[in-house]
Order: structure tokens, then C-alpha cells, then sequence
């Protein structure tokens, strides 16, 4: 589930003309109000409403800000159901909207009820004959779909006034009295058998209907259709069923106001009107509008099917787009075969497309707008409120967006019921829409603001003595106290009242225009961390908090450690953290101590393993040791270096001290040697040649 809103920015809040809380919210769904007294004293009243942010920027309180809310609630789904959820609750503001889903679940197999609505004029005699053996035959063949068949029959021809119907006294009776035949009245509807699985009576009705006859060429069937539609008890629907209405015609039929011809000027109520099984409000009502015959049937759920000749079905065919769930099917001759093809098409594609239809109250239509968006099995999205080829045990869903465009006329809150209706189903669901235009700021008076001018009120003029009794000084009610300036030099004074003078570097208010909202610090991008007001440049802290921009909560409850000490015993609470008084403890709630496990596993190595003495002198002792096993780990690491420095240097010498040795053995071997020069010079000493050598 979710929420959006139709715009977005600051901008749209802030507008000269807001000066309630109403029309701040009508700007849409992102502004909010402040009905916090004194909330920006002194500046106009449309600073009040703003985004919430900005307002808790400001000061306002959170619990003192009105806003939109948009809520989602989804009622309890039963089991077993084929629509879920089937209820859900919303509360939307003007200029707000919400999503949900809606599933469809295409059951297995249904009981099916299906009502042959057959034109009898002169011209069907051929295909009423044809539908004797219609009935068993059906019957067997559905037992692949259904698990339940049940059938009704019902005729029409046309409104037995004139012009449709020769009105001459021979043929009123009998219309085909020229033909030497015998023909039954004229009639709008006549329901002849209720549903029954009775497959053999339902043949002996056909077989005993004869035809009738009229002037014009259309035909009354959609007036027929609407009666079979809405007359639920004589006809026999059953509500677990699917519902099939076919109507079985060679002619186009009439539409709303065609009757006029004949004197008809009352529009159809949209009721049943049967009386001992013949439709009475023939003659008195108009044809049934195709939106009228629409809603009746998907609030009936009802599919219609439409079998028609090839010379008709152009004409239904742009009909058929106008009534959701119907089915078109052309026969070049009424056949058995061909109607239960017919019959079995229809039912395979009617209960394979799965659609809904979502009508929102008449009263509230305008109000309302939405928009619905299926998802199909295959997880492919339709344009069309529609998915096909679902197969029996899959599920549909619709993802379906409502909208609020304005409030009622009176601007009360007040509940809408939007129906969101599966074509052909017997179940929907039902949307109550919370439509929310008031503010619960009016217990506080503070919804509305006064925009009129300071001087507007008799009571507050000068020349009416209210003011000149404030130390007969008339602006003395504009200075704050030790002041001697008016409205602290950001405003004029007028009327007694401090009215602020608008900054480009933010907003000046307050009683004395001695607040704003940029000359003190910020946290956590808020104007004195959004827990304190902007006083002549320093943050003035609401109880509880403190600092220079009032982040630091004097509470220290945010120090406390899970064992319920203040930094565990260890430290001190400073502006909500913990500070550790040893530099060795570390950790959220100074609760680390790294130095401290070693020196206890040094205790308990050193001093426990071996001690002949029982554990309490154990941990008394190291106890004891903690000083001298810190220093001792000190002097160890000092002892460490210094050894490493003396090893390096006697090392060093020791290596100078080998190479002399090796060099002065190298040399006194060559001095030694008898040819002492070089073989590579060419020159070898004797003894009278050393002899030679002057000194």
C-alpha cells in the first residue's frame, strides 16, 4: 500500500492568502499547519503554514502540527473467498491519494446458470424450432466446464403500442391474421420458465412456445434483458452460480428514447415490474439506456452473451463495447450445433477474462477521480481494466489508485463508499473512503488566524483610551522589558502590537520581533536542534535540553548502561554520552576495558594457579596487584627496548672487531709470501734487489 501527493515544494504551501488551517491543507497534502500559540508571533499568519520539516525548524512542536494523513486499512479476508481484501478503509485529504491491491481468484469450476432471453416475432420461427433440441445436448456438453447446469427460458418482441404493433382489432390478439396463422400477442417480456436442471422440462416449455409478430424492425430486447436482469427472485438466479444472460435475435433493438414515437416519455427506474410473470411497465416506462442496462447487469452479475445473424452483428458488435462482460457470437443459421458452440465459447472466454468496474457514490463522483491498473498472471500490465486467457486457479490482481480532489460543499469530514466489482462475480470490495476536511486544531482556536490590520479592532485605537493607559505611553506595549527601542529595532509598532519587518535572511517574529530563524546555530539542520527558539541570537532551550543550539538532553538516561549505572560506573554523562574518567576504558557506556582482562588473566596465572591459599585471598591479592602489574607491564615493555639498544651495539662492535682481525691476518700472510709483487706487474723481488731499494 501506498500514498503520494499531487505536488510537491514549499512554495505551494507558502502563499499570501492562506489564513487557516483548512486552506493550508486544500494547498495539498505536503503542507502542514502550526496551531502552536504564539508560533511566530508578530509575522502573517500564512508562516504557519508550511512543509512539517520547516515548521519544527522554526519551533512549532510536533504534536501542535496538523497535516495530511493518508491512511490504508484492510478488514479481515475470509478463506476461500475469490475477492480479497473485501474491505478496506481510507483517509484521504484533498489533493491526496492511496493505493491498494485488489486479488481476483479464478476458481476451478462454478455452477453455472444460464437464461435463453429468445425473440419470438414471425421472423425467428425457423430458430425456435432449432432450440427444442438444444437442452439436453447443452447439458451434456457443459459437464466438461460446470459442475452444476441450470437453465430459464423468457421471450420478447416489442411494446404493444402503436407504432411498433398493428393496433387493429383483428390483429392485436393475433398479429399474423393476414397469414392465416395463429400467433401470440404482442408482448414486452414475458418470463416463461424459472431456473431448473430439469433438462426435460425446459424442452417441454420450448417445444410449446409459439411465435408473434410486429410492425417495425427493431426489437425490444434490451427492455426484455433489464427485466431478466434485476427480477431475481422470478427468475431464480442463484448466487453462487455464474450468470448468463443470451439473447437470441435477427434484429437490432431499441434504445432510450425511442418509445417517444409512441407516447412514452417516462425514463425506465431501472425496477422490476412483473406480474404473474408478464412485464407491466411495457407500456408506461422507455427503453432502458445502455449505461442503465449496464450497471444493472454487473450489479446483478451478470455476463450477457449476444447471438445474433451476420446481418446484425456490425450493429452489435459497437454495442457490445458499451457493456462490460458481454459476448458476441454470429450464427449464420440457428442451429443446435451452432448455439451450443456458441453457448460453450462464450462461457470458455467470459470466465477466462477477468475484469473489475469501480463506482464511487453519484454524490461524490466529482470529487473522486481513480484510476486502475491490472496485473495479469503472466505478470504483464494492461492499459484496460481487464486481464485474458485466465486460467481456472490463477489470480488477477488490480492495482487501484483513489484520489481526492476537493471536500463537500458544506467543507465537513464525511465517509464515501467506492464499490470496486469483479465483472460476474458475486463477491467486490468495499472501499469506505474517510474523506477528511476538517482540523482537529479547533478545540484550540488556533485553525484560524485574524488577518485583519492590528488597528482593525475599535477596542485597541488610541482615540478609544485602551492604549493610553500603559504609562500613558502608547508603545510601550511594543518594548520588551530593559529595553528602550521598539519591537527590538526589527519592526514598527503599531496599534500597540510589533509588527516585523521581513528580512532577506529569514523570517523576524515574536511579541518583540526578538526571535528569528538565522542568527542562531543549528543542529541537525534545525534551528537550535529543533528543541528551543531563536532569542536575540542565542537558542532559548525548551525544558529538558541544553547547549549552545540545544542538542544535549539534560537527562541521563541516554548514558544509562544495561545494568542500570551511569557509564557504568566508569565515566560521566556529557550532552547524552558517556565520557570515561580512564583512558583504558572505552566502549558506549565506558563497559570496555582491554588492560583490565589482562591483568586479570595475569593474576590468575601468576598468582591463583600457584597460591596454596584459598580463592578470597586469591582475588585479594589481585586486587592488590592491579597498580604494580600495570607499572610492571610498563617497565617490562621500557626493560625490552632497552636490551634491544645494548644487543644492536655489542653486535655491532663485535662484527667491527672481526673484520680488523681478518684484515691484518690477510696482511701479514702476503708480507710473508717469497714473490711478494703482483705476477701481473711482471716485477720479482730478490734479496739484491732489496737491497738496492734506497732508505
Amino acid at each position: 500500500v501506498c500514498a503520494a501527493a499531487s505536488s510537491t515544494g514549499a512554495g505551494v504551501c507558502q502563499s499570501p492568502g492562506v489564513a487557516s488551517c483548512t486552506d493550508c491543507l486544500y494547498r495539498g497534502p505536503q503542507c502542514a499547519w502550526c496551531f502552536q500559540k504564539d508560533f511566530l508571533y508578530g509575522s502573517e499568519p500564512s508562516r504557519r503554514c508550511d512543509l512539517p520539516e520547516n515548521l519544527r525548524r522554526r519551533g512549532c512542536g510536533s504534536e501542535f502540527i496538523e497535516q495530511s494523513e493518508v491512511k490504508v486499512e484492510f478488514n479481515a479476508t475470509l478463506s476461500g473467498t475469490q475477492v480479497s481484501p473485501r474491505g478496506i478503509s481510507i483517509t484521504l485529504r484533498p489533493g491526496s491519494q492511496a493505493s491498494f491491491m485488489v486479488a481476483v481468484k479464478q476458481l476451478q469450476r462454478y455452477p453455472l446458470d444460464l437464461y435463453y432471453l429468445v425473440d419470438v416475432s414471425a421472423s425467428m420461427q425457423e430458430n425456435l424450432n432449432h432450440l427444442k433440441t438444444v437442452g439436453v445436448a447443452l447439458s451434456l456438453r457443459m459437464t466438461e466446464h460446470t459442475s452444476d447446469l441450470w437453465l430459464g427460458f423468457g421471450s420478447f418482441v416489442d411494446k404493444p403500442v402503436s407504432p411498433y404493433i398493428s393496433v387493429h382489432p383483428s390483429k392485436i390478439n393475433n398479429p399474423c391474421s393476414d397469414y392465416e396463422i395463429r400467433c401470440r400477442p404482442a408482448h414486452g417480456f414475458h418470463h416463461v420458465l424459472s431456473m431448473t436442471g430439469n433438462m426435460s422440462e425446459f424442452t417441454r416449455v420450448i417445444k410449446r412456445q409459439r411465435i408473434s409478430g410486429n410492425m417495425d424492425t427493431p426489437e425490444g430486447g434490451l427492455d426484455a434483458m433489464l427485466q431478466a436482469a434485476v427480477c431475481q427472485n422470478a427468475v431464480g438466479w442463484r448466487p453462487e452460480a455464474k450468470r448468463l444472460l443470451l439473447l437470441m435475435t435477427d434484429q437490432p433493438s431499441h434504445l432510450a428514447l425511442d418509445s417517444r414515437l409512441g407516447g412514452i416519455v417516462v425514463p425506465h427506474d431501472g425496477q422490476c415490474h412483473l406480474e404473474n410473470n408478464v412485464y407491466t411497465g411495457s407500456t408506461r416506462m422507455d427503453h432502458p439506456s445502455l449505461g442503465q442496462l449496464s450497471d444493472k447487469l454487473l450489479e446483478n452479475n451478470i455476463h450477457s452473451v449476444f447471438a445474433v445473424e451476420k446481418q446484425q452483428y456490425q450493429w452489435y458488435e459497437e454495442l457490445v463495447q458499451l457493456l462490460p462482460g458481454s459476448y458476441l457470437g454470429k450464427l449464420g443459421i440457428f442451429q443446435a450445433p451452432n448455439l451450443i458452440d456458441l453457448v460453450v465459447d462464450a462461457y470458455k472466454r467470459l470466465l477466462s477474462e477477468v475484469a473489475v468496474s469501480v463506482s464511487v457514490e453519484d454524490l461524490a463522483v466529482s470529487r473522486f477521480w481513480v484510476s486502475v491498473s491490472p496485473i495479469c498472471p503472466q505478470g504483464s500490465t494492461r492499459k484496460d481494466q481487464s486481464c485474458s486467457g485466465v486460467q481456472p486457479g490463477q489470480t488477477v490482481y488490480f492495482n487501484i489508485t483513489i484520489g481526492q480532489h476537493a471536500c463537500s460543499d458544506d467543507g465537513k469530514d464525511n465517509d464515501v463508499v467506492v464499490l470496486v466489482h469483479p465483472v460476474g462475480y458475486n463477491e467486490s470490495t468495499v472501499v469506505r473512503v474517510h474523506s477528511k476536511c476538517g482540523c482537529k486544531c479547533r478545540p484550540t482556536g488556533r485553525c484560524n488566524e485574524d488577518v485583519q490590520s492590528p488597528c482593525s479592532s475599535q477596542e485597541l485605537r488610541p482615540d478609544h483610551g485602551h492604549l493610553q493607559d500603559l504609562n500613558n505611553d502608547p508603545n510601550g506595549s511594543c518594548r520588551a522589558d530593559g529595553w528602550n527601542v521598539d519591537c527590538s529595532s526589527r519592526g514598527v509598532c503599531e496599534c500597540g502590537k510589533c509588527v516585523c519587518e521581513q528580512s532577506r535572511l529569514g523570517l523576524i517574529f515574536g511579541k518583540y520581533c526578538e526571535m528569528d530563524d538565522f542568527s542562531c546555530p543549528y543542529n541537525r539542520e534545525l534551528l537550535c536542534g529543533g528543541h528551543g527558539v531563536c532569542v536575540s541570537g542565542e537558542c532559548v532551550c525548551q525544558e529538558g535540553w541544553t547547549g549552545e543550539s540545544c542538542g544535549c538532553p539534560t537527562s541521563p538516561t541516554t548514558c544509562q548502561s544495561p545494568d542500570g549505572f551511569i557509564c557504568s560506573g566508569q565515566g560521566k554523562c556529557v550532552c547524552g554520552k558517556c565520557v570515561c574518567d580512564d583512558p583504558q576504558h572505552s566502549g558506549e557506556f565506558c563497559e570496555g576495558c582491554r588492560i583490565c582482562q589482562i591483568k586479570r588473566e595475569i593474576c590468575k596465572n601468576v598468582d591463583c594457579s600457584h597460591s596454596l591459599k584459598g580463592a578470597e585471598h586469591c582475588n585479594i591479592t589481585c586486587a592488590q596487584l592491579v597498580g604494580p602489574i600495570e607499572d610492571l607491564s610498563e617497565r617490562v615493555s621500557s626493560g625490552r627496548l632497552l636490551g634491544t639498544f645494548l644487543s644492536v651495539c655489542v653486535l655491532t662492535v663485535l662484527c667491527g672487531l672481526v673484520v680488523v682481525a681478518v684484515s691484518q691476518l690477510l696482511m701479514q700472510k702476503r708480507a710473508r709470501s717469497p714473490g711478494g709483487a703482483s705476477a701481473e706487474g711482471g716485477y720479482h723481488c730478490t734479496g739484491k734487489d732489496v737491497s738496492y731499494i734506497p732508505t
